[in-house]
């Protein structure tokens, strides 16, 4: 069968990293593509040359609709796609939608646009997408070396269901990259990081693990779920393959859930793209649209998020019930020099901590709003959550501890409302502990 890609929208594959595939191609054996990805060529007017990322998040990989003109894809809710004949069979690119449907794989080539790859897979959820790489690329007996602070869910995953499947981890610190280094095995497959790292927010040299990763013939994979490929894009630093989990800052709206695994190279994103097809992990047709047009707004939501979570820290940095606060753009962050470094734009994300003086329970159950006591981030609504007892409560203790996720441990999501009535609920509420 044939194999038809386009990661931008003029039908070219202009400025996508690639790379020859052979380290995987040489641990894991050959893969082949089990489907057609169809190729929409950009049926408007001419595309103007070396757009910025402001302009792709909105225009990258999406055409007018051929036969009416509309501005947006439409939404192709249908099972099934009627092929003209035997011989035509998947000459339209389509056929059932678990294996490709044309609403998902155009959001799939507008991820992939911006995180800079060749192509992604859009799925049900975040944790899917996780799954979907350590599916992919590991096997029983195969080794990962892995952040030793990642979502909970991540950690989970790996301790609970992986390891009983016969596979291996060594959760490390990463922010050094001797230390990740040091931890590889002969049977490693796979270095997964995580940046900036949920919650602590750590960041990982991602350069330097990449070189590393490469010298050893392992694939490297990061989670940049924090940072948005609008701050950071993991395969601009040499990463091979970039996790999101869509249901934060590309959908920003808490409508719907997604995630997405986006690879630099062919061989690389076939195997995904098989892996996808046999698990049937999929997103819904009406959420890809829906993510569609959440994700144009997402340059404007992370500046202004990050620019009020920047005065939320300050803020923080100088309360008596705080004793510590860190926000990657504080000049007391210990990785500061690394997130100028590694950050576009001097922006760092909506997302903070602070360790709280006093019942962190009493905080969550005091603050007003705009604060919203639930789980998600990256949303508009800003959101605080006691780490300990909700997001990372399935951690062993002794490991959230570790981390540095202790009992008063406070991550807060800055949304896009006004930042002084956002201080002004926090002091509130700190002011009763």
């Amino acid at each position: 069968m044939r194999y038809l890609n386009a990661c931008c929208s003029n039908g070219s594959n202009a400025g996508c990293s690639r790379s020859s595939g052979s380290d995987f191609k040489s641990q894991q054996g050959p893969v082949t593509a089990t489907t057609i990805i169809a190729t929409r060529p950009f049926s408007g007017k001419s595309w103007i040359p070396d757009c910025s990322m402001d302009t792709h998040i909105v225009h990258g990989g999406v055409s007018p609709d051929e036969k009416t003109g509309a501005i947006l894809t439409p939404v192709y809710m249908s099972t099934t796609f009627v092929q003209e004949s035997v011989d035509k069979y998947l000459d339209k690119g389509y056929s059932y939608s678990r294996t490709n449907n044309p609403t998902v794989k155009m959001l799939e080539e507008k991820v992939a646009k911006i995180e800079n790859g060749y192509d992604s897979i859009c799925v049900s959820t975040g944790m899917a997408a996780t799954a979907s790489c350590i599916n992919a690329f590991m096997k029983a007996g195969d080794h990962c070396v892995i952040t030793n602070c990642s979502y909970g869910g991540t950690n989970r995953i790996c301790r609970e269901q992986f390891v009983p499947l016969g596979m291996t981890f060594s959760f490390v610190d990463f922010t050094d990259p001797k230390t990740v280094e040091a931890a590889i095995q002969p049977n490693t497959k796979l270095i997964f990081s995580e940046s900036p790292t949920n919650p602590t927010l750590t960041l990982a040299d991602l350069d330097a693990i990449s070189e590393i990763a490469q010298r050893h013939g392992i694939l490297h994979v990061c989670d940049s779920t924090f940072a948005t490929p609008y701050i950071c894009r993991p395969l601009d630093h040499g990463c091979d393959l970039t996790i999101q989990s869509l249901t934060k800052y590309y959908d920003g709206l808490n409508i719907g859930t997604g995630g997405a695994l986006v690879a630099k190279t062919p061989e690389l994103y076939q195997r995904i793209k098989l892996v996808q097809n046999m698990h049937g992990n999929i997103m819904s047709p009406m959420t890809a649209f829906l993510m569609l047009q959440t994700m144009k707004t997402m340059g404007l939501r992370v500046r202004q998020q990050s620019a009020s979570a920047m005065k939320i820290a300050t803020f923080l940095e100088g309360h008596p019930k705080v004793s510590r606060v860190v926000y990657p753009g504080l000049a007391s962050h210990p990785q500061k020099e690394l997130a100028d470094r590694q950050h576009r734009d001097g922006l760092h994300g909506g997302m903070l901590w602070f360790d709280v003086k006093g019942d962190p329970i009493k905080l969550m159950d005091s603050i007003k709003r705009p604060w919203t006591l639930c789980e998600n981030l990256g949303a508009s609504e800003s959101i605080i959550t006691a780490c300990a007892v909700m997001t990372h409560a399935n951690m062993i203790r002794e490991d959230r501890l570790k981390v540095g996720i202790t009992d008063g441990f406070i991550r807060i999501s800055v949304g896009i409302e006004d930042a002084d009535d956002l201080i002004r609920g926090l002091d509130e509420a700190l002011g009763q502990l």
